[in-house]
C-alpha cells in the first residue's frame, strides 16, 4: 500500500462514510442548517436528496453526532435518535426496529397492536420528559410504499405541541418519484422542510481532495497537480465518492511507479479504468425552504 510512500497515517479516499474526514461545503452547512432549524422547530418530517455518492449517509451522520454531543440537559431536554441503515422493512419490521431502538424489552411473537402501543406509551414517555424522539431513515427512496404509510400513521401522534415522533429522510433522487405516487400524497404534503445536495464545484473540489489528504496524515507539497484535479473533477461529476475512487487510484498508479505526484496521465489512466462506472453528475443547485 501506498501509506508509507506519501507519509500518510490511513487511506484518504475510502468509499465507506467516515465522518472523521467530514468536509463541510457551503451546501452541506445550509443542509445540517436547515435540518437542525426544522427539527428543533419540531417538524414531522424533512427530507434530504442527493445523487448517489453526494455525502447523504455522511451528513445523516453528522446530524446524529451533532445532536448526541448536545446531550442531555438538567432538564433532560434533547433528542433521542434511532438510525435505520437499511430501510426494505415492512410496517411490523420498521415498528420493531423503532421499539429496539428505544430500548423496549418485547417478544418475538408479540402483536403489531401491541407494539404500536409499547411504542406510543413510550413516545409519550419522552415528551413528558422534555426529551424528542426523532427516526434517521437513509436510502428512503427503498421505502415500500405500506411502511411509508405506517410511518405516516405513527406522525399522527402529538402532543398539543409537537409530534412525538419526528422523522428525516434520506434518500436518492429516486425518493422524490416515489412521494409523487398518489398513495403517497398524503405524506408527502407534511414534509415541511427539503434539501437537495449538490456536487462538489470548483474549487470546492480541490479543498475536498486536500482536506482528506490532511486528515489522513498529509503534511507536504500538493499531491495532485493542477490538472489532475481538473480531470478527477471532470471525471467524477464532483460527486465525492466517485471522486474518492479516482483519487486512490491516481495514488497507487503514482506509487507504482515510484512518483511522489499525481499528474493528468495518473489521472487519465485512473478515469479509464473506471469508466464503467463514472459518469458525470447533472448540476444541480441547492434547493432549500419551506414547503407552501
Amino acid at each position: 500500500m501506498y501509506l508509507e510512500h506519501f507519509g500518510l497515517a490511513e487511506t484518504p479516499f475510502g468509499i465507506t462514510p467516515d465522518t472523521g474526514f467530514t468536509f463541510v461545503t457551503a451546501a452541506h452547512r445550509e443542509a445540517l442548517a436547515t435540518l437542525l432549524l426544522a427539527l428543533d422547530g419540531g417538524e414531522g418530517f424533512v427530507k434530504i436528496t442527493g445523487e448517489v455518492g453526494t455525502g447523504k449517509t455522511l451528513l445523516a451522520r453528522t446530524l446524529l453526532d451533532v445532536l448526541q454531543s448536545r446531550g442531555l440537559g438538567p432538564n433532560l431536554s434533547g433528542f433521542v435518535t434511532a438510525y435505520v441503515p437499511d430501510p426494505q422493512l415492512n410496517p411490523r419490521e420498521l415498528l420493531r426496529v423503532l421499539a429496539a431502538e428505544l430500548d423496549l424489552k418485547f417478544s418475538r411473537r408479540i402483536a403489531s397492536r401491541d407494539l404500536y402501543q409499547r411504542v406510543e406509551a413510550a413516545l409519550v414517555e419522552h415528551a413528558r420528559a422534555g426529551r424528542r424522539v426523532l427516526l434517521v431513515i437513509d436510502e428512503a427512496q427503498a421505502l415500500p410504499r405500506e411502511t411509508l404509510e405506517g410511518l405516516r400513521l405513527l406522525s399522527n401522534l402529538e402532543t398539543g405541541k409537537r409530534k412525538l415522533l419526528q422523522v428525516a429522510f434520506f434518500g436518492q433522487c429516486e425518493f422524490d418519484a416515489v412521494l409523487r405516487d398518489p398513495d403517497c400524497r398524503s405524506l408527502a404534503s407534511r414534509i415541511a422542510f427539503t434539501c437537495h445536495l449538490q456536487p462538489l464545484r470548483g474549487a470546492d473540489f480541490e479543498r475536498y481532495l486536500t482536506h482528506r489528504l490532511r486528515v489522513a496524515g498529509w503534511r507536504g507539497p500538493p499531491l495532485f497537480t493542477p490538472g489532475a484535479v481538473w480531470l478527477l473533477r471532470w471525471a467524477s461529476g464532483g460527486v465525492p465518492r466517485r471522486a474518492n475512487i479516482l483519487a486512490h487510484k491516481g495514488l497507487m498508479l503514482a506509487f507504482g511507479e515510484g512518483g511522489h505526484r499525481v499528474g493528468l496521465r495518473h489521472a487519465w489512466l485512473a478515469a479509464r479504468d473506471s469508466r464503467h462506472l463514472l459518469q458525470p453528475a447533472p448540476t444541480a443547485a441547492v434547493a432549500l425552504g419551506a414547503a407552501a
